[in-house]
C-alpha cells in the first residue's frame, strides 16, 4: 500500500492515477446503519461496481474508488470495492502533517479498511469533530467524479451531514446516485460522542451546523 499527501482543497487536481481531476468514485454516507443494513449496502455497493454499464462508465475505465477511513458505510464500501477488484484510496486524517489515530469505535474497521487499501491518501481533519469530517468529506467529493451515497433521504442534522454532502456534490456538478436498499434501517439512540477539535493548520473556519 502507498501513501501520498493531498490536500484537496481545490477541484480539478490530479486524481490518483495521475489523470485529471474528478476521476475517483468517492462514498458517504449515515454512521448510525444498523448491521443488517450495512450487509445490505455492502451487497448494494458490489452490485453497482461489477455491472458494466452502471455508474457512469466508471466501471469500465476502471477508476478507484475512495472512502474517508472510519466504521459504517465507509467499510462496507472498501470491501466491495475490493470484492468487486476496484482500487481502494483511503482517506487518513493527520495532525501537523503526521496520521493521527482514529476513534476509538472506528479503530477495527480502520485496521481492516487500511488492510484493503491500495493507497492511503492523508488528509488533515479531526476525526473527532464533525464539522472537520464533513470538511473534509467535502474536499474528497470536489476531486471525485462520481459520489455514492447511502441516504435515506432525510435532513442533515448536528450529528449527520448525509443530505449536505449530496447537495454539496450535485452543486458542484458531481453526479450522485443514492444507495439506500429496501429494508434498511438506522440505529436509534445519540451517536458516539464528539470531543473538542484539535487546531489544524489551514482548517477553514467552522459553518453554521444548520447549513448540513
Amino acid at each position: 500500500m502507498s501513501t501520498a499527501a493531498r490536500d484537496h482543497r481545490s477541484a480539478g487536481g490530479p486524481g490518483a492515477d495521475g489523470e485529471a481531476g474528478g476521476r475517483e468514485i468517492a462514498a458517504v454516507g449515515h454512521a448510525d446503519l444498523t448491521a443488517d443494513t450495512l450487509a445490505l449496502v455492502e451487497a448494494a455497493f458490489r452490485e453497482r461496481l461489477g455491472q458494466p454499464g452502471r455508474l457512469e462508465g466508471f466501471v469500465e475505465r476502471g477508476r478507484p474508488v475512495m472512502v474517508r477511513c472510519g466504521a459504517g458505510a465507509p467499510l462496507a464500501f472498501g470491501r466491495a470495492a475490493r470484492a468487486s477488484g476496484r482500487r481502494l484510496v483511503v482517506a487518513v486524517p493527520t495532525r501537523n502533517g503526521v496520521p493521527a489515530p482514529p476513534p476509538r469505535h472506528d479503530r477495527v474497521a480502520a485496521g481492516e479498511l487500511l488492510n484493503l487499501a491500495e493507497q492511503a491518501r492523508l488528509l488533515p481533519y479531526d476525526p473527532n469533530h464533525r464539522d472537520s469530517c464533513v470538511g473534509a468529506d467535502e474536499r474528497m467529493i470536489a476531486t471525485s467524479g462520481l459520489l455514492l451515497a447511502v441516504w435515506d433521504g432525510t435532513p442533515s442534522n448536528g450529528r449527520d451531514a448525509t443530505a449536505h454532502l449530496v447537495a454539496y456534490a450535485r452543486a458542484r456538478g458531481v453526479p450522485v446516485e443514492i444507495v439506500w436498499p429496501a429494508g434498511a434501517e438506522r440505529r436509534t439512540g445519540a451517536a458516539p460522542p464528539a470531543v473538542p477539535s484539535w487546531p489544524l493548520a489551514g482548517e477553514p473556519a467552522l459553518r453554521d451546523g444548520t447549513r448540513r
